[in-house]
């Protein structure tokens, strides 16, 4: 009993030190930002277009690549094939790359003189200091979250539900649609929130591909470069703060769906 209330100490403490590592930044950056600091960044119109702007490249990008990526973890979850591993290691490459590097290899695609650059502007979209290339850096850092969520949701669901629906008669199209993904949402949901919360905070990649128009976390940078910490620390709170807030919502409403449809 003795040794098993050391041990729960030792953990208690451990666990304290962490928190404290997470929370203590954020908590002077937001302690260390005034009241009218905070209703100048809030009134800059500058701060609420760039956030504005983040929000939505993110969610853009999460929905238009989150609906591709999710037949891949399927296929990652379910199937044994030649080279998994390798596809399994290269899902998780832009994780691991520094995010300049990751910038440098999107604009070697997407420039004017490339094939998808062409195209791109061929369809009206300028990837190149614009929205479309700022949507594609945030969504190159973030799809590994999603995938390796939804494949390890994938993979909890019982292989057997999905045999005994085939022996019955069910296609595999609605095998998919009414069991392997209801019950693999819960993970998807996770992961969906994931790769979006995740391309809200690229910097690196975003930068590179697109200076202009800014998303916040380039222009934070810019002002800490520009003009030092002091005009930095009220962007970047109240960036953090909207962050939060919408996390947590987001956080919640897919609890609240997820316990609707259980």
């Amino acid at each position: 009993m003795l040794k098993n209330w050391r041990l729960g100490l030792v953990f208690l403490f451990l666990s304290g030190l962490i928190l404290l590592f997470i929370v203590a930044p954020l908590l002077g950056m937001f302690l260390q930002t005034s009241g009218d600091q905070y209703l100048e960044t809030i009134a800059d119109a500058e701060v609420r277009r760039s956030i504005r702007l983040t929000l939505l490249a993110s969610l853009a990008g999460t929905v238009l690549f989150g609906i591709a990526a999710i037949p891949l973890s399927y296929i990652l979850a379910r199937k044994e094939f030649f080279l998994k591993g390798l596809v399994n290691g290269l899902v998780d490459l832009p994780v691991v790359i520094p995010h300049s590097a990751a910038g440098i290899a999107l604009l070697g695609i997407v420039s004017r003189g490339t094939l998808l650059g062409k195209a791109g502007e061929a369809a009206g979209i300028q990837f190149v200091g614009g929205v479309g290339g700022i949507v594609l850096a945030m969504s190159f850092v973030s799809i590994p979250f999603l995938i390796n969520a939804a494949r390890d949701g994938f993979a909890g669901v019982p292989s057997r539900l999905e045999k005994a629906a085939l022996n019955l008669g069910a296609s595999p199209w609605r095998v998919f649609f009414t069991i392997s993904l209801p019950l693999a949402r819960r993970s998807i949901y996770t992961g969906l929130v994931m790769m979006w919360a995740r391309g809200l905070s690229e910097f690196g990649a975003v930068v590179i591909i697109a200076y202009h128009p800014m998303v916040a976390p380039v222009l934070i940078w810019e002002r800490f470069a520009s003009f030092g910490l002091a005009y930095a620390r009220p962007v970047a709170a109240v960036f953090v703060a909207v962050c939060l807030a919408v996390f947590v919502v987001m956080r919640l409403l897919s609890k609240k769906q997820i316990h609707a449809r259980n």
